[in-house]
């Protein structure tokens, strides 16, 4: 797909294969649109924020939003589009939503290219009808606005395995450090070490996804431990990052891929 910007019209039903890194530029759709991954990760970029999903989870775009993706891992993406007028999920903003296994089985079967068009608005349907009792997972990267947050942020994630404090990221942003803890707070509801443990949770399941082992996304993303990333990223996220990797890398044991 081009990098250039634009905008799609028509409500449709895709399933493809990326390769690792594939970058799908910056568009939007004038429908809803579910994109889901069968296999490997997704990463969702907006201007406001960013959110990863593996085949646990789905993407919930409205139509109109401006967004591109990156995926990690060989990756099947599935996306399912949805007219304006016809949402399941009644959320204004992206977010991503839980898919357990009916739901994932109806997801794959629907972007099935060769379905009948009796047998495309049944499937439709029921994903509608599953979708709106998912449970939405508000796991959501905030992107920094105000260019000193920006700088902080960016030096803080350039490197994980180190723990820079607060201090240290004020002073090597010019900023002093109870301002750089309010705009933390102002800007994305948290407090700084709040946002770095979210922020290496993200790294993490991009690295899982890439094929990393548990112990070596551990200490890539800055835990001391390895039972201290596992606490955490189980936290975080619901499963535990073994799991995660093997839904992720296409191991898991599920009916079909």
């Amino acid at each position: 797909m081009s990098e250039n910007s634009h905008t799609a019209t028509s409500p449709t039903i895709t399933r493809h294969e990326h390769l690792a890194g594939q970058v799908i530029g910056r568009h939007r759709h004038s429908f809803h649109q579910l994109v889901y991954v069968s296999t490997g990760v997704v990463a969702v970029q907006t201007g406001e924020a960013s959110w990863v999903a593996s085949s646990t989870q789905a993407m919930w775009i409205p139509a109109d939003t401006w967004h591109q993706h990156r995926v990690y891992g060989p990756t099947r993406v599935h996306t399912i589009g949805f007219a304006p007028d016809d949402a399941p999920l009644s959320t204004a903003t992206p977010t991503v939503v839980s898919v357990e296994p009916l739901l994932r089985e109806l997801l794959m079967a629907r972007s099935d290219p060769g379905l009948s068009a009796p047998e495309s608005d049944r499937l439709q349907a029921v994903v509608r009808d599953r979708l709106r009792r998912s449970h939405v997972q508000p796991l959501t990267l905030p992107t920094p606005q105000d260019p000193r947050l920006v700088r902080a942020c960016g030096l803080a994630a350039e490197n994980l395995a180190e723990l820079r404090t607060v201090t240290w990221l004020a002073r090597q942003s010019g900023v002093g450090e109870r301002t750089l803890s309010r705009l933390f707070r102002t800007e994305f509801g948290m407090t700084y070490p709040q946002w770095r443990t979210l922020t290496r949770v993200f790294h993490a399941m991009i690295q899982l996804a890439e094929g990393a082992t548990v112990t070596e996304t551990g200490r890539r993303c800055g835990w001391a431990t390895t039972s201290a990333f596992i606490d955490t990223f189980t936290r975080t996220t619901g499963r535990t990052p073994g799991s995660y990797r093997a839904a992720a890398c296409g191991t898991a044991r599920h009916p079909r891929s």
